[in-house]
């Protein structure tokens, strides 16, 4: 039985700049208008020529989600510049609120495009946990050109029974321990967050009801650029069986598992991370 622990998805998927740039050290933070009712927030590091997109996980944002990689990756890939963004409809990037159907990663797949090509950025490699990792994947399965390079953990390409029974049980916040729930209330406040992770379970219910829980299987078979897949070997997130899934699909894929890793390998064991990120990205420029 798939044991999903509320825990794990607490942490957890003509630019016109904002005038009210914040800066933290050598971070910038700002928005870049994508359309005309979407604004996306973003935080960027680094300055090198080359060009990272960090996508987080569901409700994440870029500071929830990759602190530890917006601070340290810089060093490790000075000749990379790091971008994180807020999804639109989560963290900064309101409003608009967000917006779920059938359709909702694919949608986020070309806000991130719109996103890059806005900042002059319209190559760059992708950096995918769990929510963003099934973007990322469509990112690079239906904008091939796009992608340099594409790195995933914690995500599948499909939701199966399991998972599908194990979000619902979790999908009332109140049950939650308040320490749980304490990171994203702090986002969203408390009603906005047990509307805005409702709507999430509820999206991820239809899919699984209508779609036959397909998120990207058909964008799998079209990845073009070099892969790596990090694994968390005990992530109680994600079945077993999507790592065998992908690893035969993505073709020629590097693969790498921390045998007592969790959901939260990338924050977890942070420094190991960033550096096999680093050695990967190196190794391919």
């Amino acid at each position: 039985m798939l044991q999903v622990r509320p825990s794990l998805y607490s942490r957890v998927l003509r630019p016109i700049m904002n005038l009210a740039t914040l800066h933290r050290e050598n971070h910038t933070e700002a928005k870049v208008q994508v359309s005309d009712n979407v604004a996306i927030n973003y935080v960027q590091s680094g300055s090198g020529d080359k060009s990272v997109l960090l996508m987080p996980g569901a409700l994440g944002s870029a500071w929830t989600d990759f602190k530890p990689q917006i601070e340290m990756l810089p060093q490790l890939l000075p000749n990379h510049t790091i971008i994180a963004w807020d999804p639109p409809g989560y963290g900064k990037s309101r409003p608009p609120a967000r917006e779920f159907g059938l359709d909702f990663f694919q949608k986020d797949a070309s806000y991130a495009v719109d996103l890059m090509r806005a900042l002059g950025r319209p190559k760059f490699s992708i950096l995918g946990w769990s929510d963003g990792g099934i973007t990322g994947i469509i990112v690079a399965g239906r904008f091939a050109d796009c992608v340099e390079n594409l790195i995933i953990w914690g995500a599948g390409a499909y939701l199966n029974a399991e998972e599908e029974k194990a979000l619902k049980a979790i999908r009332d916040v109140q049950k939650w321990s308040p320490r749980m729930r304490e990171p994203m209330e702090k986002v969203y406040g408390v009603e906005e967050f047990r509307k805005l992770w409702a709507a999430w379970v509820d999206a991820a219910a239809a899919i699984y009801k209508d779609c036959k829980g397909d998120f990207c299987c058909a964008e799998v078979n079209q990845v073009k650029a070099p892969t790596f897949i990090l694994h968390g070997k005990k992530d109680p997130m994600i079945a077993a069986e999507h790592i065998p899934y992908l690893r035969e699909r993505i073709q020629g894929c590097k693969y790498y598992e921390f045998p007592e890793g969790k959901h939260n390998i990338h924050l977890r064991y942070a420094e190991e991370f960033n550096k096999l990120v680093a050695e990967f990205l190196l190794q391919k420029s």
